[in-house]
């Protein structure tokens, strides 16, 4: 049987993952400066299976707005150069000896507000998820046995008040990204 601390633990431990995941999305998203996960989405077809990019090449950012890919296999330099370029991305990859450069295009202001755009999408989804946690863990305090309803009562209020706290966090991350990709 829960109680009502493990019943609040459980409801953070997943706002927890909710905040996380909204990192990871964030991080996906292309701001101003270069980042290996930017390219986290291509696929390489190497060895007659669809691939990741960083299992077949290691990616850096040794410059704000480069990124270099180095595949671990140079007879398959141009395959992944191919991966990259049809990733729709809008990159235009080119090979130098054994590496492959990636420069990234300077951005317009309407493919920043784009981003923004994906940007507030992906904080919602964030929120949305963050509620649904704390809506668990509401009926989770309802259904417990031998607890006063001003126990399950004052239970509700840090459930909400630690609520407020993800979606708090996710608005922070929000600005900051928005911030990152307004920068000029």
């Amino acid at each position: 049987m829960s109680s009502i601390p493990d019943i609040i633990k459980n409801a953070r431990a997943s706002m927890d993952k909710d905040v996380a995941h909204v990192k990871h999305e964030f991080s996906s998203v292309r701001s101003g400066k270069a980042s290996p996960s930017m390219l986290d989405s291509v696929r390489v077809d190497m060895y007659g299976q669809s691939m990741q990019l960083n299992q077949v090449a290691t990616i850096n950012a040794p410059e704000p707005r480069v990124l270099i890919v180095t595949p671990f296999d140079k007879g398959q330099i141009k395959v992944v150069e191919k991966a990259i370029r049809e990733a729709n991305l809008g990159l235009e990859p080119s090979t130098q000896g054994p590496l492959i450069r990636v420069p990234l295009p300077s951005m317009n202001e309407q493919r920043r507000k784009d981003l923004v755009k994906i940007v507030h999408k992906y904080g919602e989804e964030g929120k949305v998820a963050v509620r649904h946690a704390r809506t668990q863990g509401r009926e989770a305090l309802k259904k417990l046995s031998g607890v006063s309803e001003d126990e399950v009562k004052h239970a509700e209020k840090d459930l909400q008040k630690v609520h407020d706290d993800y979606i708090h966090k996710i608005d922070e991350l929000i600005k900051a990204k928005e911030a990152e990709i307004m920068e000029v």
